[in-house]
């Protein structure tokens, strides 16, 4: 809801594509600047205490957003810097958050289960969320969906007391020698390098396109707030609906080869959108996009996690989640001021066709990989 409530407060206050690709950039340039020092903290401390601290500092955040906004007092340079201090946290709460999840998971066999309803679960409210906060900006306002995502950090900070697992980490090393140690460890394991640059371009390519659904809303399909909100929960049910998916898989057999699949056809998904000017069709081309995002997403951080050292695990999963949202704020920014260039369909459908490329790539190099398991 809160990502939402910028966005449209974003273009409402500067009617820019720029901006909006700005405040995309601003909102996830920490992770890529600062995510892998968050993975050699996590892999360094007890990752509940630190997620504490991460998500009290997420409320006051919020909490900050709101008041602003409800007061007027909000510009674009405050919302752009407050998105920044959100990819602030973000970049030492990821870390610690995905390599938690692996500890409260007994049995390892059950762990790309847990990760996948771990998936379901926040495309959950992928879904749901865009539509109410859609709603309630209409009707309301962008203060109230602000106000309500700090209300939620409550229920965070309990469940987070509540925890049993309660992970030390390493400390004994100087934290350059663990980030070098961290980086040797990833690029030499080839399947997970693999998998890393695949993430990473379908996050410059493709994901860039949610930060441009406010311009599409109001110019293309001449909607408000409830139709950006609508258009985001359709690609939120796809998200769900490869929650679903991957939830019900027994196993990581074959994943790897329909995550390869998933990539080219987010690239056609894009393009198709960006060539559709018809109002209905823009939903499930939107979630069929949004199915094959979380499919690749959630599907590499499962062979990812699958496949790593315990003792990397957040150096690893720092360095994905740089893959997956670090690098998203350079596509945001380039597909923005493209946007502003050439024009928004333009601009998406050479997104969707460098995806398909990308897409084409990786399956390619995918057949050749050492691994049996993986092509099949």
């Amino acid at each position: 809801m809160q990502q939402i409530a910028m966005a449209w407060l974003a273009y409402r206050l500067t009617h820019s594509a720029l901006v909006l690709g700005l405040l995309g950039f601003a909102s996830q340039l920490p992770i890529l600047l600062f995510g892998a020092l968050g993975g050699v903290w996590s892999d360094r401390v007890d990752r509940r205490h630190l997620m504490l601290w991460t998500q009290s500092a997420a409320l006051l955040q919020a909490l900050l957003l709101a008041w602003l906004t409800w007061r007027g007092w909000i510009t674009p340079e405050l919302l752009l810097a407050l998105g920044f201090l959100m990819g602030c946290i973000n970049a030492v709460d990821m870390p610690a958050r995905q390599s938690l999840v692996v500890h409260l998971v007994d049995d390892r066999a059950q762990l790309a289960n847990a990760i996948a309803l771990n998936s379901f679960l926040m495309n959950s409210t992928r879904f749901v969320g865009p539509a109410l906060a859609g709603w309630i900006i209409a009707q309301v306002g962008e203060s109230l969906c602000f106000l309500l995502n700090a209300l939620s950090y409550l229920a965070v900070l309990l469940a987070l007391w509540a925890l049993h697992a309660r992970p030390k980490g390493d400390a004994s090393a100087p934290a350059w020698r663990a980030l070098n140690e961290g980086l040797r460890y990833t690029f030499n394991h080839a399947d997970i390098r693999l998998f890393l640059v695949l993430v990473a371009s379908i996050s410059f390519f493709v994901t860039p396109y949610v930060v441009m659904m406010p311009l599409y809303a109001k110019t293309i399909f001449h909607g408000d707030a409830q139709t950006f909100g609508l258009l985001v929960s359709s690609a939120g049910a796809g998200s769900l609906l490869a929650s679903l998916f991957l939830a019900s898989r027994t196993s990581v057999e074959g994943l790897a080869r329909r995550v390869s699949l998933a990539a080219t056809v987010a690239g056609v998904a894009l393009a198709l959108f960006a060539l559709n000017s018809v109002h209905a069709l823009a939903y499930p081309i939107l979630m069929l996009l949004g199915f094959c995002l979380v499919l690749i997403a959630a599907g590499s951080n499962t062979l990812l996690q699958t496949w790593l050292r315990d003792d990397m695990r957040g150096r690893v999963m720092a360095l994905f989640s740089m893959a997956f949202l670090g690098i998203a704020p350079l596509g945001s920014l380039a597909v923005g001021s493209l946007a502003s260039g050439i024009g928004i369909r333009p601009a998406l459908f050479l997104c969707g066709v460098l995806t398909i490329a990308a897409g084409l790539v990786h399956n390619h190099r995918l057949g050749i990989r050492l691994h049996p398991s993986l092509s099949r």
